[in-house]
Formats: structure tokens, C-alpha cells, sequence
């Protein structure tokens, strides 16, 4: 009979012969899943209660455990603790410590368990704490997008189709669009937990626990909804994590638009807004510049947000049930997510609060190039025309106004009855900036009054 494997490997009774040096590094997934040490603490706890509760372990087993594990903890949160490559993972280097805290006990503490439902169970237990500090996040966004709105309500601005001025908006109710988008983000994420909370462990390998765990038990201390309902999905699920890097995605769009708006803002051809000295930065050859470098990273980074979705999407395909390898290629892509999201979320609530917004550029721009052309033909409407021949004839108008270079409000009343009987002298209190604002006050709508109850 042959002796142990010498490589010392959790799994190495089968083995005789070590593993290849060069495959040991390429397998191993301790440097990035070691970040999720807390998680496997937890419900490394929460298992040693659930096999004390099946009668799998004495009252004294469980409490030398518990204890090992509580030391175990103390040198990881102190830096102190000996990882061993060689062990490839987050979960056989606390194993393999706790055997070293606990003595042989520590070895029963795997009975029952694979790292196959260990490591969804982290998964699931990081995302519930990451879905958590995201959603705070994105209300200190919210806030500090809602008080900029505040300080300027009343200014206009000019509105943009195809980037091209279109009609007068005020720049609250621009602002306030990125809070709606974001209030969408966040609720995708509460709905993305939903799905997270949820138990695998229990599951084993693919087939189950062979022990009589009570794992509603379990689930209610861990604070998770329920058990997961099938072993073989529960191991091979990664759903709940490409619906969170779904919804980091949509996120990273959102925040890419904003900071799109605030870097054309800032050039000179609009000279809306100026980026604080705090989050910009100068040429190395241009003593003149001064660059929005940190809202143009934050558009940058959504790319890695979309990269990350689409590398697990692409790991993910035609994996057959119920764990493969190919799953360790998950957590990275995670990782780095959740580190933009937090990273952007950090730096985007102060660089909105230190912008400068040129109110009178954006005032004198919010009447500029005809931007109350529909106004004239809603006045048209008002008077009984129907909305397509008030179109024609507005047109008429502006292309007389724009052949003899000159604004619809500097156009007679005399010039304009050529185009049209029903205009009267009241047709200029009704293409202003302030008249076009004010007319927009249904719900939704971008008039002081519809503004003023949208922040409230």
C-alpha cells in the first residue's frame, strides 16, 4: 500500500505524487479569495452550531472550535496570520489554522461540507455586506446631487437633443434626473439581495449533507430568507452574482453619463461649469490646462463595470452541473467591481459638491438658437391651429429669423402675422425662457413649481 501524499494537500489520500509547481500557482486562488476570510469565519461558526445541533459535535467540541476560530480571526484582522500557499484557499488555510489552534477537533468541523457550498455561502454573505455599503453610497450621491439642485433652483439652462440645444431646462431638473436614475440603481440592488439571501449551505459537494442538519436553523443564524432549494443548484448558482455585476453595470452607465455631462460642461465651448483645483489636474506641457481627470476616470472605469459582466457571462456558458473549476474565474471579476463601485461612490458626493456653475453663461445659452420654437407653436395650438400646421409654420419662422440672423424675440409682431393671423401681441410673454419653464409644470415636467416638488 502506498504511504500519504507528501504534498500534504486536503485532498491528497487519493495522490501520490505532489502536484506540479507550476500548476500548484496556476490553481491556487489564495491571493484574491483571501479578502473573503470574514465570510468563511462566519459560516464557519454557523456550521459548528448546526453540527453541534445534529449531535455531531459534544457541547465542548463546539466551544473549542468556536474558540479556535476566534483566534484564528484575531491574526487575520492583525495581519499576523501564516498563509500557506501551498493550502490554495481562503478556506483550507483557516481549516488547516484552526487544526493548529484547536488540535484534532478542528478536523470535524468540515463533516458534512464542501468547499463547493462554503465558497457560494461566502459569496453570498460578502454581497449581502457589499449590497449594504453600495446603497449608502448611492444616497450620499443622492444627497449631495439634490443640495447642488437646491442651491441653483431657478437657474436655466438649455436642454440637449443630439446635443444640440433643443428647449430651455433648469439645471435642477438635470440634476435631478441622475437622483432618479440612481434611486432605479439602488432598487436593483435591494432586488439583487433578495436573491443573494439565500442559503446554499448545506448542499454539500452537489447531492447534499448526508447528516441531519437543520438548515432552516441555519439559514435563520446567518440571517439568511431561506435554504436554498436544490443542492445541485445551490453549488453551481452564480446568478445572484451576475445580477449584482448586472445592475454595477447599469450603475457605471448612469455615473459615465454624469461625468460626461460635467467634462462638456466644462469646456470652454460651454463654460457651464468649473471642476474645483481638488479633483482636476494640469498638462505637463500646457501651463494652461486644467483637466477634469476625475470625472473622466469615472466614465472611464464603467468599462471595467461592463468587462467584469461579460467575462463571467462568458466563464458561466455552457458549464455543465454542477461545480467545475472554471467557477474560481468568478471572483476577480467581483472584486474589482465591487472596488470601482466603492472607489467612484467614494470620490463623486465631494467633486459634485466643490463644482462652480456659471449660472449667467448657462441663463444666456438657455435662450439661444431658438430653443422656444416649440413654445411659439404651442401658443399657435392654444389658438386653435392643430400641432403639425403650427410645426410648419413655426419653421417658416425660424428660418426667417435665422436668414436675417436674428432671435425669435427680436422678430416684429408685424413680421410675424405674415407667417400667421393668429399671432397677437401676447405672443411674447409666451416665447421667453421664463414663459417656456413655467408652461412645463405637469408632473415630471422641468417648470419651477413641478421642480421644487420633485426635491421636495
Amino acid at each position: 500500500m502506498s504511504g500519504p501524499a507528501p504534498h500534504g494537500k486536503p485532498w491528497g489520500g487519493r495522490f501520490t505524487g505532489s502536484p506540479h509547481p507550476a500548476a500548484e500557482r496556476f490553481t491556487a486562488s489564495l491571493g484574491f479569495d483571501r479578502r473573503l476570510w470574514p465570510y468563511d469565519l462566519e459560516g464557519s461558526r454557523a456550521w459548528a452550531r448546526a453540527l453541534n445541533r445534529a449531535g455531531l459535535l459534544t457541547t465542548e467540541e463546539l466551544a473549542q472550535i468556536l474558540r479556535g476560530l476566534d483566534e484564528v480571526g484575531q491574526e487575520l484582522a492583525a495581519g499576523t496570520f501564516p498563509f500557506r500557499p501551498e493550502l490554495e484557499d481562503i478556506h483550507m488555510n483557516i481549516e488547516r489554522r484552526l487544526q493548529d489552534k484547536a488540535g484534532a477537533v478542528g478536523g470535524k468541523l468540515h463533516t458534512g461540507r464542501s468547499r463547493n457550498d462554503q465558497i457560494a455561502l461566502d459569496e453570498r454573505l460578502y454581497l449581502r455586506d457589499v449590497i449594504g455599503g453600495i446603497d449608502g453610497g448611492l444616497r450620499e450621491v443622492q444627497s449631495a446631487l439634490i443640495r447642488r439642485a437646491e442651491e441653483h433652483l431657478g437657474v436655466p439652462m438649455p436642454g440637449y437633443t443630439h446635443l444640440q440645444r433643443a428647449q430651455p431646462l433648469l439645471l435642477s431638473h438635470h440634476l435631478l434626473a441622475y437622483v432618479f436614475m440612481l434611486q432605479r440603481d439602488r432598487e436593483r440592488f435591494r432586488d439583487c439581495l433578495g436573491r443573494v439571501n439565500v442559503l446554499p449551505l448545506g448542499s454539500g459537494a452537489l447531492a447534499g449533507t448526508a447528516f441531519a442538519i437543520d438548515r432552516e436553523a441555519l439559514a435563520r443564524d446567518l440571517g439568511f430568507a431561506r435554504p436554498s432549494s436544490n443542492s445541485l443548484d445551490a453549488v453551481s448558482d452564480r446568478d445572484f452574482l451576475l445580477e449584482f455585476l448586472g445592475a454595477a453595470a447599469i450603475l457605471g452607465m448612469h455615473w459615465s453619463r454624469l461625468a460626461a455631462d460635467l467634462t462638456l460642461w466644462a469646456a470652454a465651448e460651454f463654460g457651464f461649469v468649473e471642476f474645483s483645483d481638488a479633483f482636476a489636474t494640469g498638462s505637463s506641457i500646457m501651463p494652461q490646462k486644467k483637466n477634469p481627470d476625475v470625472a473622466e476616470l469615472i466614465r472611464g472605469k464603467c468599462g471595467r463595470l461592463y468587462g467584469n459582466l461579460l467575462a463571467v457571462l462568458a466563464t458561466l456558458k455552457g458549464l455543465p452541473l454542477a461545480y467545475n473549476s472554471d467557477m474560481q474565474e468568478d471572483k476577480e471579476p467581483l472584486f474589482d467591481s465591487v472596488d470601482v463601485l466603492e472607489a467612484v461612490l467614494g470620490v463623486l458626493p465631494p467633486m459634485l459638491a466643490s463644482l462652480t456653475f456659471n449660472a449667467d453663461r448657462m441663463r444666456e445659452a438657455a435662450g439661444a438658437d431658438y430653443s422656444t420654437a416649440t413654445d411659439l407653436a404651442d401658443y399657435l395650438v392654444r389658438k386653435g391651429l392643430p400641432f403639425r400646421q403650427a410645426h410648419e409654420v413655426v419653421g417658416g419662422v425660424v428660418r426667417h429669423a435665422i436668414e436675417t440672423k436674428r432671435a425669435l424675440e427680436a422678430l416684429s409682431l408685424e413680421e410675424l402675422t405674415r407667417f400667421s393671423r393668429l399671432f397677437a401681441a401676447d405672443v411674447f410673454q409666451a416665447i421667453s425662457v421664463e414663459a417656456s419653464l413655467r408652461a412645463r409644470a405637469a408632473i415630471g415636467g422641468t417648470a419651477p413649481d413641478a421642480v421644487r416638488r420633485a426635491l421636495a
